[in-house]
């Protein structure tokens, strides 16, 4: 029994540990509310509850903006 929970809480673990970001985002890492490092695209791997990645699109997004009075 004490097996199981352990390994369950292992995989509970690596899911929040491990983090991917696509290559058109880039991402910062915070730990303990400091910014602490960027990152690039690929596996990033972080500690749960002390740091927090912060995702950060870099994509191009086309907006119509209606004409105005001047």
């Amino acid at each position: 029994m004490f097996a199981i929970l352990a390994i369950v809480l292992l995989l509970l673990f690596l899911s929040a540990a491990i983090k991917v970001l696509r290559e058109y985002e880039r991402g910062v890492i915070f730990r303990l509310g400091r910014v602490i490092n960027t990152k690039g695209p690929g596996l990033i791997i972080i500690i749960p509850i002390v740091d927090k990645l912060i995702r950060v699109s870099l994509r191009l997004v086309a907006m119509d903006v209606p004409p105005q009075d001047v």
